[in-house]
C-alpha cells in the first residue's frame, strides 16, 4: 500500500509539474509574441512584391557607379519546367503543400540536433520561412530574428495561396554567377529558358542554391553533377519521379552555355571586389540585399593603369618580334595603392578582361626575383647590425644544402667586381652579395621579414630566397613595399570604404588603422638604396622615361627570364607591375637577348606614374631625426676629405653607426 501511495504521488507532481510547465511555454510564448508583433514588418499586399528589393549597387570613390548587382527576371509559374518545380520542392521543402508554413518534424530534429549534437547545426526552414527572410534586411543572425521569420511565414500562408508563394520564392533564388531567379538562371547556364529545362539541367540548377559558390558548373563541373544526383536521388525518394528516371537523367552530362560562362564584371578590380564581399556577406546579401559599396577605386587611375598596361605589353610584343594576333603573348598586372591608407586604386590584372578573366594582379604567384632583395638588405641590417656603408666582397660563393647540391648563385653579367659598400651591391642588384647575407641572417629571418610586411604566399625557408625563389603576386609586392614606403607603418590592402543596406544603416565604414612593423630609421636606410636603384641602378629606366618625382623601387628578373618586375613607390603612390607568360616561357627580344624587369616592366611603371600624379605637388620621402649622411668612397666605405671624387656616394648610417672599418667576414 505504501508503494502504491509513493507511486499516486509522484503521479500526481509529475501532472501538476507539467501543468506548470505548460503554462510557462504558452506565457512565455505569449510574451515572446507580445514582444516581437509590433516590430514585424508589414507584409505586402502581393507577396511577389517581397522580392522587389533595390539592385545592389557599387560606386568609385567618386561617387561613380561602377555596377549593379541582383538583376533579375520574374516569370509565373506557368511558364516554369515541371521538372524545376518538382527539383526544388524535392531538395528544399518536400511537404510545402501539406504544411502551413512550418515542418514540425523538421523543426524538432533541428533543435535536437543543435542542442544535443555539439558543433553540428541543422536548419529546418520551409520556402515560406525562406521567403519571409527576405523581408528582413538586416544580416544578422539570431533566435529573435528567426521567430519573428516564423510569425510573417504564418502570416504570408494565411493570406497568400501555395502557388504564389513557390512563385516568388523561385523567382528570388540566387544560383550564382549573377543569376537571380530560375530564369535568369536558364539563360544564364544553359542559354534558355525556365520552360526548356530538362530533367538533368532542372536539377542542376536546384542543387546550387545551396552553395552557389561551391558548385558553380562553370568552375566545378564535377562538383556541381555530384550535387546534381543527389537532387535527382531525393527527388526519387519524395516520389517525384521514378529511380528509372533518375538512372536516365544522372547518365546524362548537360552541355552549358559557354558564352554566358560568368557575369562579366568587365573589370579585374570588380572581380576582385565581388569575391571578397561574398566572402564576408554570402552571395545571397551581395546579389539580392541591395547594399551599397562605396570601393577605393579611383576610376582615373583605374582608366590610366589599363592602358598604361596595354600599351606597355604592345611594345613587348613589339620588342619580342611577335605577330599581332598569334598567341602566346606576354601577359601582365598593375596594381597601385595609397601609401598612406592601404586603399587599392587601380587594379589591371591582364593586358584584355574579355580575352581572360584570370586576375594576375591577385591570383598568379610569380617568382619576385631579385625584387625581394629589400626584405634581404633590411634583415641584414636589423639583424646583423649591417647598413649601408657595410663592405662586402662581390665574389664566387658556395653555400652548402643539407641533402641537396651546393648552391652557386651567378650574376646576371656573370662576372665579379670585388669589394663594394651595402648600397652599391643593391643598386647594381649583386646576387653574390645578397646571397651572401642570407647566409649570415639565415633565410627564416628573411622569410619573417617578407611576412611581417605583408608577404602571405607561401615562402620556404631556403638560401635562393635571397633571389627571390618564393611565388608573390603583384597585390602582395605593393602592400610589401608600402611598408618601406610608410617609413615601417604597415596598412591591410583592402577594396572598400563602407558598405550600406537598402535602407542606409551603414553594415561597414573603414577605420584606417596600421601599426610599426619595421624599425622607421632602417626602413629609411631601404628606402634611400633602393632611390639610388632608380637613379643609377637596375630601375634608371624610370629616370629614363621621364618620371622626375622623388621615388624608390626595386627591379626584379628570374635566371631564365621567366618573369620581369619593377615596384616603386612615391611618397603617396606604391605600384607594383609584373610581366611574363602565363605559362612560364623565357622572355626575349627579337636578339635573343633575356628581358630583365628594367626592360619589360619598369617603362609600364613609369607610363602611369608620370600620368596618375600629374598636378600633384612633388613631395619627399620624410627623413627620421636619427638618420644623418655620409659621402663615402664606394669600394671602401671610408670618407676621404683629402680628395674631392666624383665617384663618391651619400650613405644613410642611424645614430651610432660608423663608416670605414665595419667590413663583412
Amino acid at each position: 500500500m505504501k508503494y502504491l501511495t509513493g507511486i499516486l504521488a509522484i503521479c500526481r507532481f509529475v501532472f501538476f509539474a507539467g501543468i506548470i510547465i505548460f503554462c510557462v511555454a504558452v506565457f512565455s510564448a505569449m510574451v515572446l509574441v507580445f514582444y516581437t508583433v509590433p516590430d514585424l514588418p508589414k507584409l505586402p499586399g502581393d507577396v511577389s512584391q517581397i522580392i522587389e528589393t533595390p539592385q545592389s549597387i557599387v560606386y568609385a570613390s567618386s561617387g561613380q557607379v561602377l555596377m549593379r548587382l541582383g538583376e533579375r527576371e520574374s516569370v509565373p509559374l506557368a511558364r516554369v519546367s515541371a521538372d524545376f518545380i518538382n527539383a526544388i520542392l524535392a531538395t528544399e521543402d518536400h511537404l510545402f503543400f501539406q504544411h502551413h508554413g512550418i515542418n514540425k518534424l523538421r523543426t524538432l530534429k533541428a533543435l535536437y540536433v543543435t542542442l544535443f549534437k555539439p558543433g553540428r547545426v541543422e536548419g529546418a526552414s520551409t520556402i515560406t520561412q525562406q521567403l519571409a527572410k527576405n523581408l528582413f534586411f538586416s544580416f544578422e543572425q539570431s533566435y529573435i530574428r528567426k521567430f519573428k521569420e516564423l510569425l510573417v511565414a504564418f502570416q504570408i500562408e494565411a493570406t497568400t495561396a501555395k502557388e504564389e508563394i513557390l512563385e516568388a520564392y523561385i523567382n528570388q533564388i540566387y544560383f550564382g554567377a549573377g543569376a537571380q531567379g530560375v530564369e535568369k538562371a536558364a539563360n544564364t547556364f544553359f542559354g534558355k529558358s525556365a520552360r526548356e529545362l530538362t530533367l538533368p539541367e532542372a536539377a542542376l540548377l536546384a542543387g546550387l542554391p545551396k552553395s552557389p559558390t561551391a558548385y558553380n558548373p562553370f568552375i566545378h563541373y564535377d562538383r556541381a553533377l555530384e550535387r546534381r544526383d543527389l537532387v535527382l536521388d531525393r527527388m526519387a525518394q519524395t516520389g517525384f519521379i521514378s529511380p528509372d528516371q533518375a538512372a536516365a537523367a544522372r547518365a546524362e552530362k548537360p552541355l552549358l552555355h559557354r558564352k554566358k560562362s560568368n557575369a562579366k564584371s568587365g573589370s579585374y578590380f570588380l572581380d576582385a571586389l565581388v569575391k571578397e564581399l561574398v566572402r564576408i556577406y554570402g552571395e545571397n546579401v551581395v546579389y539580392h540585399g541591395g547594399i551599397r559599396v562605396y570601393t577605393t577605386l579611383d576610376s582615373r587611375l583605374q582608366e590610366l593603369a589599363k592602358a598604361a598596361l596595354k600599351q606597355g605589353l604592345e611594345k613587348l610584343d613589339t620588342m619580342m618580334a611577335i605577330p599581332p594576333g598569334t598567341t602566346p603573348r606576354p601577359q601582365g598586372a598593375l596594381v597601385a595603392i595609397e601609401t598612406a591608407t592601404g586603399a587599392v586604386q587601380a587594379m589591371a590584372g591582364g593586358r584584355d578582361y574579355f580575352d581572360s578573366e584570370f586576375n594576375r594582379a591577385t591570383s598568379a604567384r610569380r617568382q619576385a626575383g631579385s625584387g625581394f632583395k629589400p626584405f634581404v638588405y633590411y634583415t641584414a641590417f636589423a639583424r646583423a647590425g649591417y647598413h649601408p656603408g657595410t663592405v662586402m666582397t662581390d665574389q664566387p660563393v658556395t653555400i652548402p644544402v643539407v641533402g641537396a647540391p651546393d648552391w652557386r648563385p651567378q650574376n646576371f653579367g656573370r662576372r665579379f667586381t670585388g669589394k663594394m659598400v651595402l648600397k652599391s651591391a643593391l643598386t647594381h642588384s649583386v646576387n653574390t652579395i645578397a646571397a651572401q647575407l642570407v647566409q649570415i641572417t639565415g633565410p627564416e629571418a628573411v622569410v619573417e621579414t617578407a611576412k611581417t610586411c605583408g608577404i602571405k604566399s607561401p615562402m620556404e625557408n631556403v638560401f635562393s630566397i635571397a633571389l627571390g625563389s618564393a611565388g608573390v603576386t603583384p597585390m602582395e609586392m605593393a602592400e610589401a613595399f608600402c611598408v618601406f614606403a610608410n617609413l615601417g607603418r604597415h596598412h591591410e590592402p583592402f577594396l572598400f570604404w563602407r558598405v550600406e543596406d537598402a535602407f542606409g544603416r551603414i553594415l561597414f565604414e573603414r577605420i584606417v588603422q596600421d601599426h610599426q612593423a619595421l624599425d622607421p630609421a632602417i626602413s629609411y636606410q631601404v628606402v634611400d638604396m633602393m632611390k639610388a636603384v632608380v637613379e643609377n641602378g637596375s630601375g634608371r629606366t624610370i629616370r629614363e622615361q621621364g618620371f622626375t618625382r622623388p621615388c624608390a623601387g626595386k627591379t626584379g628578373t628570374t635566371d631564365n627570364y621567366n618573369d620581369a618586375w619593377f615596384t616603386g613607390f612615391t611618397p603617396t603612390l606604391c605600384t607594383s607591375v609584373w610581366t611574363g607568360f602565363d605559362r612560364k616561357q623565357r622572355m626575349e627580344d627579337k636578339n635573343g637577348t633575356g628581358i630583365t624587369g628594367g626592360r619589360g616592366a619598369a617603362p609600364i611603371w613609369a607610363d602611369f606614374m608620370i600620368q596618375a600624379l600629374a598636378g600633384e605637388p612633388e613631395r619627399n620621402f620624410p627623413i627620421p631625426e636619427n638618420i644623418r649622411f655620409e659621402q663615402v668612397d664606394p669600394d671602401t666605405g671610408c670618407r676621404d676629405v683629402s680628395r674631392d671624387s666624383q665617384s663618391d656616394i651619400r650613405i644613410a648610417l642611424k645614430s651610432g653607426q660608423t663608416v670605414c672599418g665595419q667590413e663583412a667576414p
